[in-house]
Parts: structure tokens; C-alpha cells; sequence
């Protein structure tokens, strides 16, 4: 993956840190269709990461390779204790 990219996705995973909040409260309208509000979060945090990361794709007019998008998703692995601690935190 291009160093612009992993540094793009870098800074998605910490904006989406950042408002893991909001996404809490989205997600608590989901309670009872979702298997839980703290996985509706993750679940929307990562769809929103993911989102910003083929957007960026886009607009260059390219596709992601196979290999960028197993980075991607080593990337997200590594992450994703900092993403489910900022949901925790969203609950106190």
C-alpha cells in the first residue's frame, strides 16, 4: 500500500478514535437488532474507515490490489484494541 494510503487510513482509525462516542449513541438505536451496541460501533467505525479508505482509491481512479487491501485489514487487526478501548470509554 502507498505510504500516503497507510498514513490516510492512519489518521481515519484516530479521527474515528476520536468520535467513537457518537458512534456509541448511533449504535444504541440498534439495541436489540444488533448483537450488541459496543459491536454495532465497532461495526460502524470499521465501515466508515473502510469507506474512507476506498474513497481515497477512487480518487485517484484506482482500485485498491489485493495486497493493499490485506494491509488494510493488518492494519485494522493492530487498531482495533485503540477503536473497542474509545467505544469502552463511551459507556462511562
Amino acid at each position: 500500500m502507498p505510504k500516503e494510503s497507510r498514513e490516510f487510513v492512519s489518521s481515519l482509525v484516530d479521527y474515528y478514535v476520536g468520535a467513537a462516542g457518537s458512534y456509541v449513541e448511533l449504535a444504541s438505536a440498534y439495541r436489540g437488532v444488533a448483537g450488541s451496541v459496543k459491536d454495532a460501533a465497532l461495526g460502524m467505525i470499521a465501515g466508515g474507515i473502510y469507506s474512507g479508505f476506498m474513497q481515497s482509491y477512487q480518487s485517484r481512479r484506482a482500485a485498491p490490489s489485493l495486497e493493499d487491501v490485506r494491509e488494510f485489514n493488518e492494519m485494522m487487526r493492530e487498531r482495533a484494541p485503540d477503536i473497542m478501548k474509545a467505544v469502552e470509554e463511551a459507556f462511562r
